[in-house]
């Protein structure tokens, strides 16, 4: 199978919207990445972070919540799924979600990518009041949320009793335009929940790591599949390429990368080990590795796509296409 890309638009929680001050100006420096993407047939999908708070340090900046933005999203394009990577499963009741991701879906005319996880911010948890259970709470609940929703999207009026959520025969309609439902993408690599939901529920999931520990979470991912005889090959297997710089030879790669690592309030020195720097060569080899090990779906981060397109057009003209001649 041909390797699929998303690519992630600017929200502002990744400090990616402050050199713009007027909140409609950067909605609208947010769609206009948007409608580049849609224009640009190599990218398949746009994405969404599900976060109240910047990072790496809550600040008075903006961050568009992520299902308004969403559903407004699947109005602006024409082409492109619009996803969540990921829903955080504290922040909404698992059957209103899917009440929610129904309702887009029909908005965007089948194109919702549904994303869903466990949650891990613990600072805007506790500043919005929804508390901070420990891990093992957090996967428990999680694991009902992810039966509810696709007993939401599958059953007519379906019933489910458990530790943290209960519903008690709701009508969901409009179930979905996509069928048999909207795409279900569960993030995270846990062995023992997350990779277990993914093989009974999901379409896709999205891990991360090096390619040594990605290849591992696969595999863990394929004996879960076969344990309940569910086709591994039909689940999409995504990764994240984040903070991505596509440089040219001669070009200054650090001129490039400071100011985002100062938006951060970070050196040069100390960003560079969280991006991912190369020329288009470079990243396709990358690309090509993550492909060897089971890899089917990249969803890029652009850190400064509210500004210029230009690393958008690199990707999808210089990038995309030397993999495929890899």
């Amino acid at each position: 199978m041909a390797m699929r890309y998303g690519v992630f638009v600017p929200q502002g929680w990744r400090m990616d919207l402050v050199d713009i001050k007027d909140p409609v100006a950067q909605y609208e420096a947010m769609t206009n990445v948007a409608h580049t993407a849609d224009a640009l047939e190599i990218f398949d999908s746009i994405w969404l972070y599900d976060h109240f708070h910047t990072v790496p340090t809550p600040t008075a900046n903006s961050v568009f919540e992520c299902w308004t933005t969403t559903a407004a999203l699947t109005r602006d394009t024409k082409r492109v799924k619009v996803g969540q990577m990921v829903t955080c499963n504290g922040y909404r009741n698992p059957s209103l979600l899917a009440k929610m991701a129904s309702t887009v879906d029909v908005m965007s005319h089948g194109r919702l990518y549904c994303g869903l996880g466990a949650g891990w911010y613990e600072h805007e948890w506790l500043a919005y009041g929804y508390g901070f259970p420990e891990t093992r709470e957090r996967m428990r609940a999680f694991r009902e949320a992810v039966e509810i929703v696709s007993k939401m999207w599958t059953e007519d009026q379906p019933t489910f009793k458990g530790e943290y959520y209960s519903i008690t025969a709701p009508y969901n309609e409009p179930k979905t335009a996509r069928q048999p439902h909207p795409s279900l993408w569960i993030g995270g690599g846990g062995e023992q929940v997350t990779l277990k939901l993914v093989a009974k529920y999901g379409d896709a999931c999205n891990v991360g790591g090096d390619t040594a520990t990605i290849k591992h979470k696969l595999e863990v991912l394929r004996g879960h599949c076969e344990k309940i005889g569910r086709p591994y090959e039909e689940i999409t297997r995504s990764t994240q390429l984040g903070n991505l710089f596509i440089v040219h030879e001669g070009e200054d790669a650090r001129a490039l990368i400071e100011p985002v690592a100062k938006t951060q309030g970070l050196t040069y020195e100390e960003f560079v080990p969280r991006a991912q720097i190369g020329t288009p060569q470079q990243i396709a080899e990358k690309i090509r590795e993550m492909a060897d090990v089971g890899i089917d779906y990249i969803i890029t981060y652009f850190p400064r796509a509210a500004y210029d397109h230009e690393q958008l057009y690199r990707f999808a003209n210089e990038v995309a296409p030397l993999v495929s001649d890899l």
